[in-house]
């Protein structure tokens, strides 16, 4: 039967207890993630403490640390090293304050109070002997970075140019001792004291890794602020037999991090994606349940976490979408690639006011990655994707009305590798519908679809672009070519009368009547602009707001049908 121990201790006690140990990180935890905003938070909190209820007695409780002891005595963190690091900076603050300080009694006895919650100190003076046998060791840092850590710990120095949170965060806490001992010196030893010992924390101590992340697990089930994914690494680390396959599994936790840091996207993303490739692969369609939720299972045992497979698959669909998001071009050792006529779909398609692409086009992609027809097969998936969200959304604008439709098509991918929808287009309805959406959350979409259906976009459009009124939303004369008020309101956001355009030359442009415009027009990368500018007239009126109009649905249309009509 598993042991846990639980009990109140102040922080005095609690680091103080570490004489010939330490506090370890483990190397699959979180970074020091501390920024200064939570610093002064704890700061000021117990600053207010201190003045208040401290002076009747009362503790201010700091939260939980569950850790296990392990086969070398230390106490290793699963969870609070947070809090436990923070701490530790900010006693240092402290006691570098205390060194500067003249000698008094009230001095040296702050010091030997502080000294044995930081360092070893020698049994019978008290003193510290090796400024390096600290009491806290991350695992999870880069070597850079953990070496500042040491560093600060051990000399209480930190450098100004620095950008590390260690660095940061002590230069503040450093900061705030310097000026509370200025204003108030005799406070300031009140507030020393104060932290060693009505600061209290409740650690539970686990005499397994397994039951302390039980117990982590829990804890964070009832709503303490923390990733799924850092739970899902947790599981999957606890699974790991062998040290050797932790440590590759740490690397290769590490290696997933930065690949979605450079994707701009989350780990709890890719996690997200996959739920839908295992939902495929296993017929469900039911409704979509928590990420926490689908991965603990119903034998509530994380059984999916358990695949042999699952870290692998997590990888390859992570590079994919870092592939995407950043456009670069997919590495030489995988097997597909990624040409410009499937990014101008995924381009329009990021466009699309929800995510739920992703999800097929996830399972499209773990489904296909090794096919030597990848990318003609994925440009007509992304066609038909394009073409049903689109016209989904101008029909039904909810999220509501295409989740059934993904999870279906999910599984038709999986099962027959071919995307199939049930739609019924009516052309005429739709005209009259697309009215509705010039200025709704579609809209840039389909504005960018149209101009990359334009034949003679050959390349891709920029990533950000603006929204150009071709007849200039402030525009000054009460009466411009038979224009007038009433008119502006009825024909400025009209989709005959807006193209996208590059920010910079959009900008140039300004506000321009139609003949300024076209110069900066002719400068355009977008072909649509660029036809502008050889526009046969100098004016655009209401004419030539309606005659575009009429072409940009023809457009539109003529492409959901195409691809949908086959169904």
């Amino acid at each position: 039967m598993a042991e846990l121990h639980v009990s109140k201790k102040s922080i005095s006690k609690l680091f103080s207890e570490m004489q010939n140990r330490k506090f370890i990180i483990p190397d699959f935890q979180r970074p020091y993630k501390w920024n200064v905003e939570k610093c002064e938070t704890l700061w000021n909190d117990i600053e207010n403490f201190t003045v208040t209820d401290a002076k009747i007695g009362a503790d201010y409780f700091l939260g939980t640390i569950v850790s296990y002891i392990n086969e070398d005595k230390n106490q290793e963190i699963i969870d609070g090293q947070q809090r436990i690091t923070s701490f530790f900076l900010l006693l240092r603050a402290f006691f570098r304050k205390l060194e500067d300080m003249p000698q008094d009694d009230q001095v040296i006895g702050l010091k030997t109070k502080v000294a044995p919650c930081i360092w070893d100190t020698d049994r019978f003076s008290g003193k510290v002997v090796d400024a390096s046998s600290i009491h806290i060791m991350s695992l999870v840092a880069t070597e850079e970075d953990n070496d500042t850590f040491h560093k600060i710990l051990e000399t209480g120095e930190a450098s100004e140019l620095a950008t590390d949170n260690y660095s940061v965060n002590y230069r503040f806490f450093k900061k705030q001792c310097d000026e509370y001992a200025t204003m108030n010196p005799m406070q300031w030893k009140e507030l020393c004291v104060t932290i060693l010992t009505q600061c209290i924390i409740l650690p539970i101590e686990c005499d397994t890794p397994e039951t302390a992340l039980t117990i982590f697990s829990t804890l964070n089930d009832r709503g303490l602020p923390l990733a799924d994914s850092d739970i899902f690494k947790a599981q999957i680390y606890r699974n790991l037999e062998t040290e050797a396959r932790r440590k590759e599994f740490t690397t290769t936790w590490k290696e997933l991090t930065q690949i979605c840091k450079q994707a701009h996207t989350s780990i709890d993303d890719v996690f997200r994606y996959y739920t839908h490739v295992l939902r495929a692969r296993n017929n469900d369609k039911s409704k979509e349940v928590g990420l926490r939720k689908f991965y603990h299972g119903t034998d509530q045992k994380y059984t999916r976490l358990k695949d042999a497979n699952l870290i692998t698959e997590i990888m390859d669909l992570a590079n994919f979408w870092r592939y995407i998001n950043i456009s670069v071009e997919p590495e030489e050792e995988v097997n597909y690639t990624i040409s410009d006529e499937a990014r101008k779909h995924l381009h329009c398609l990021s466009c699309y006011p929800n995510e739920f692409w992703k999800y097929a086009t996830s399972v499209f992609f773990l489904k296909n990655k090794d096919s030597a027809t990848f990318d003609q097969d994925f440009c007509k998936m992304l066609q038909k994707l394009v073409a049903f969200l689109f016209a989904k959304f101008i029909d039904a604008p909810s999220v509501n009305a295409i989740k059934d439709d993904i999870y279906s098509a999910c599984i038709t991918l999986q099962n027959q590798n071919e995307l199939q929808f049930r739609i019924t287009l009516n052309e005429d309805l739709l005209k009259q519908q697309i009215d509705g959406h010039s200025s709704s959350r579609i809209s840039r979409g389909l504005l960018l679809l149209d101009a990359y259906l334009n034949t003679n976009q050959t390349q891709l459009i920029p990533e950000t672009f603006d929204i150009e009124h071709i007849f200039p939303k402030k525009w000054q004369d009460t009466n411009y070519n038979g224009w007038n008020i009433d008119d502006a309101v009825k024909y400025l956001d009209r989709f005959g009368n807006k193209i996208i355009f590059e920010k910079k030359l959009n900008i140039q442009a300004g506000n321009g009547y139609f003949g300024v415009k076209k110069q900066k027009y002719s400068l355009s990368k977008i072909a649509c602009v660029f036809d502008l500018s050889t526009y046969h007239k100098n004016d655009w009126i209401k004419e030539d707001i309606e005659e575009r109009e009429t072409n940009f649905k023809t457009s539109i249309l003529s492409f959901f049908t195409e691809q949908l009509t086959a169904n």
